[in-house]
């Protein structure tokens, strides 16, 4: 028979369809709090616990030292697996009832400029060889995407339709989308590909994108690639794929896309999720206004 932590990873991965990264990072917290009861209250089972018990995590968690951003997240892990405890009626209350998240400061993403993205582009504009004409295409899939760095690894060859102009990505809790490609990208696309026909003992066929080796992409590769091209144009403390997604996303609402066209093209399940990105572009919206209107000066 399972226990119940096996059952809620069963849960995770089958019903909520979440990715096998997100169950195991829910299950970490999981554990990590059942240490903490072990040792803390000398009690074994977490399936009944009381929220003062909780609480007493929360202290020691800031006691260590550990974010609210990182507590808030492990205290997620648990609301999930005691509504999972209730669902199965495996208890009848659920300590995390009334637990409120800790407050966080809010950080704005500063995205790219399109200054920035024009002088990287032209910059890298005439790749050699299969590793620069990779680099490259990595960067302008970002740009004019807006995927998710997962997503982009994770990207399969027979989900870019080259006759069609679009690719298909699958994005959080396995959920498909249909991006269109711009016609220059589609171009890039071929060379990049004519390249990668040329490499020997490809590992990992089935991934569009891969190493020299033909190995698919480690995250880290990706991350180090987006911050050491951009650390080339631009002076911003962070340089990630995330930015860059940020960016996308910016650059179209300032540029007059709806929102409800920029939550499709970003895979998000509500606008909620879209409208943070919505600040930039009303702060060009302002700078516009003010210049035209003739009581702006």
């Amino acid at each position: 028979m399972k226990t119940n932590k096996e059952a809620f990873e069963d849960y995770l991965l089958l019903e909520k369809k979440y990715s096998v990264h997100t169950v195991q990072a829910y299950l970490n917290d999981v554990v990590s709090f059942e240490s903490f009861v072990s040792e803390s209250f000398e009690q074994e089972n977490i399936d009944i616990v009381s929220y003062s018990q909780v609480r007493s995590w929360i202290v020691f968690l800031v006691d260590q030292g550990i974010s609210n951003v990182s507590i808030n997240r492990k205290m997620a892990s648990l609301k999930a697996f005691y509504k999972f405890l209730l669902k199965s009626r495996q208890i009848e209350i659920n300590p995390m009832l009334k637990h409120k998240a800790l407050k966080v400061p809010k950080v704005v993403q500063v995205p790219f400029s399109e200054k920035e993205l024009k002088d990287l582009l032209s910059e890298i504009d005439l790749p050699v060889g299969f590793e620069e004409v990779r680099d490259k295409l990595i960067v302008e899939m970002f740009y004019v995407t807006g995927m998710r760095r997962a997503e982009l690894i994770h990207l399969m060859i027979k989900n870019v339709d080259l006759s069609a102009g679009v690719i298909k990505v699958l994005g959080k809790r396995n959920k498909e989308r249909i991006i269109p490609v711009l016609p220059v990208i589609l171009n890039q696309i071929r060379v990049y590909i004519k390249e990668r026909d040329g490499l020997d003992n490809v590992v990992d066929f089935d991934y569009f994108f891969i190493s020299k080796k033909g190995l698919k992409l480690s995250e880290s590769f990706v991350y180090r690639l987006i911050n050491s091209y951009f650390s080339r144009v631009s002076e911003k403390v962070k340089k990630s794929p995330h930015v860059l997604r940020h960016t996308f996303a910016t650059h179209l609402l300032n540029n007059g896309a709806d929102l409800n066209s920029v939550k499709e093209l970003l895979g998000h399940s509500s606008l909620a999720s879209t409208q943070v990105y919505t600040h930039n572009s009303l702060a060009e919206l302002k700078k516009v206004y003010k210049g035209a209107h003739p009581r702006g000066e």
